[in-house]
């Protein structure tokens, strides 16, 4: 019988308990149990391989980092993912064209907070306080006082910092006397405070409240009214609405300061570090009225068409500046498309929207040929598009199909400014460079199993062919949604079996304990470089 059948309830508990509690789990305590319910040999766990990134030469110059961050874009959304995508997106095409396509790029979460921790901080977020799924509005910090992330590590070493878009991470509103929300004192912490010289943001996703701009510390425009609650023609959330905000127009001005960024960074002499956390096409699906038609896919089509307007609008910036020689641009999503198929019947969808009825009958795969949604641990749920663009640095044209995930951002960015990454104890526990990838030199790369997180706390873990699911479910919105580390778990070869129809586990027993020690060696070691 596989080990894993063999588990008691108590070695069950006992691993779930690591995801739930915010205390740290000892790494005897973890080895500890694994020999005593025969995962596997404690010595094999001990004499694990230890993954050290290459080191490369630093750089005559430094180039300026462009990080784009769509929310809860798939990867079947853009066409040169998807050829039989029903929705037009040449700005994203044209990065494909211009740049490298990854194409096993993975967020560290299936959904949006956890993805956006582990991508400033290079370390998973199940690491951190929040163990599943996501802050809202008014969510207190979560990246802590001490915690070194990709904007204070350049930020001390000459770059200047911007984050423009969509935080989602916490931030430390003010109450009066009388508990109520002062919305005339400034923040007790907002993204300077994580390292960034310029900051301009909305609390969390546009269907949280508080509905405002905080530029830097400061609210910039008071609530004056309430949005009320609503779910037609687009999810929102009861809650404060901004004097200055206006929910359809909050991408285009997100935009235009975003490229007002860039051209005004084009005159001086430090590098900048632009993250650009993008609202869309996350609910509410509320497309600018420009972009109302452009597709047959009804809202949401015409949404990721305005994301690819905003795509353009930042390479014109950059290209009209005379950056683009210069200038790293990454676009991603921060997790798969909340979108269903058609096909997919019986199931309740994300958005309620009566108007959604033209995406379902276009028959549109968001998540391309992936299984799952948002919120899972299956493919469709963090394998997300990726492109990289450094004109005249990055091949045009060229194609990755080495497994990434966004964690790594901050080793790159490192070693892109000519600095040394701290030891894996001090900042970046689970980073590693892309550098050398981005130069086509993929047998200098060296990566540790990527680890992925699903909305329920399910892990994964993925080393070459071979994915381990650590539950009996999707760890998220598909049926059923499983319990971590609820056994039978599920083990996948990706290479002959990419849509993880085919569960291998009862067969490759000794694949299934491998990966799991690999996993319960991060989680004891509190790193994985």
């Amino acid at each position: 019988m596989p080990a894993f059948k063999r588990m008691g309830f108590n070695m069950i508990q006992f691993l779930a308990s690591t995801q739930t509690s915010s205390r740290r789990v000892s790494p005897h305590q973890l080895l500890h149990a694994l020999a005593a319910f025969a995962l596997i040999p404690v010595v094999g766990l001990l004499t694990q391989a230890v993954f050290i990134p290459v080191a490369h030469a630093e750089s005559a110059t430094c180039p300026n980092i462009v990080f784009i961050l769509a929310d809860d874009m798939g990867y079947g959304d853009v066409q040169a993912l998807n050829p039989a995508s029903q929705i037009p997106t040449p700005n994203l095409d044209r990065l494909a064209t211009e740049g490298m396509t990854f194409t096993d790029a993975h967020s560290p979460s299936a959904v949006c907070t956890p993805t956006r921790y582990a991508t400033l901080t290079g370390r998973y977020c199940w690491r951190s306080k929040l163990k599943r799924g996501v802050l809202n509005g008014y969510g207190t910090p979560l990246i802590e006082t001490d915690r070194p992330t990709v904007a204070s590590h350049l930020k001390q070493h000459g770059y200047h910092t911007a984050v423009i878009g969509k935080w989602h991470l916490g931030l430390g509103f003010q109450k009066d006397e009388r508990g109520q929300w002062d919305w005339t004192q400034p923040l007790s912490y907002s993204p300077v405070d994580a390292g960034f010289t310029r900051s301009l943001v909305i609390p969390a996703s546009l269907d949280f409240p508080p509905y405002v701009y905080i530029d830097g510390h400061q609210i910039t425009g008071k609530p004056d009214r309430v949005q009320p609650a609503r779910s037609f023609p687009a999810f929102l959330r009861k809650g404060e609405l901004g004097s200055d905000f206006s929910i359809v127009d909050c991408l285009d001005q997100l935009t235009a300061k975003a490229s007002e960024h860039i051209r005004s960074r084009a005159a001086q002499d430090e590098p900048f570090f632009l993250y650009f956390p993008l609202t869309a096409p996350h609910k509410p699906v509320l497309p600018h009225g420009r972009f109302a038609g452009k597709t047959k896919l009804g809202p949401y089509g015409d949404f990721v068409t305005q994301v690819d307007w905003t795509v353009g609008q930042v390479m014109t910036a950059i290209d009209e500046a005379g950056l683009a020689e210069n200038t790293l641009v990454i676009y991603t999503s921060d997790n798969g498309s909340f979108m269903r198929r058609q096909s997919d019947a019986g199931q309740v969808d994300h958005v309620s929207d009566e108007s959604i009825q033209a995406y379902y009958e276009g028959n549109h795969k968001a998540n391309g040929p992936w299984r799952g949604t948002k919120a899972d641990i299956w493919e469709g749920g963090h394998r997300v598009p990726f492109f990289a663009r450094w004109t005249g640095t990055i091949e045009a044209g060229s194609r990755c199909d080495q497994p990434i995930c966004h964690v790594d951002l901050f080793a790159t960015a490192a070693e892109l400014a000519g600095t040394k990454l701290p030891p894996a104890d001090q900042a970046a526990p689970d980073s590693f460079s892309l550098v050398p990838l981005l130069h086509d030199k993929t047998d200098q790369f060296r990566r540790a199993p990527v680890v992925n997180h699903s909305a329920n706390g399910t892990f994964a873990i993925r080393d070459g062919k071979w994915k381990l699911v650590f539950s009996d479910g999707s760890g998220g919105r598909e049926k059923p949604s499983g319990k971590p580390f609820g056994t039978p778990w599920q083990l996948y070869d990706l290479d002959s079996d990419p849509t993880e129809s085919n569960d291998l586990a009862e067969t490759n027993r000794e694949v299934v304990e491998r990966l799991g020690a690999e996993l319960f060696r991060f989680l004891a070691d509190e790193k994985s470089r």
